[in-house]
């Protein structure tokens, strides 16, 4: 058994409405150095696969073909096997 953990975020060139409302609520607090906020989903899949090789084809098809649109996400991953 092997957890995947997913990070899905727009695409540099995509525009960010969400992250640039939580930047000006980040500078209206008073913190002045935080710039270019971006927002994202955080996924975690328990995978039952017999291999990480084979835990890693899995998640990166439910990537592609589910949880992040190509168009305008891009998306990075880590296996790590379940204690």
């Amino acid at each position: 058994m092997f957890i995947s953990k997913i990070r899905v975020t727009l695409r540099k060139s995509i525009l960010d409405p969400q992250g640039k409302a939580v930047e000006h609520a980040i500078a209206s607090m008073g913190f002045r150095a935080v710039e270019d906020v971006r927002m994202g989903k955080y996924i975690e899949l328990k995978v039952n696969g017999a291999t990480e090789e084979e835990a890693r084809k899995m998640t990166e098809e439910v990537c592609g073909r589910l949880l992040a649109n190509p168009v305008m996400e891009d998306y990075h991953f880590e296996i790590e096997k379940c204690p």
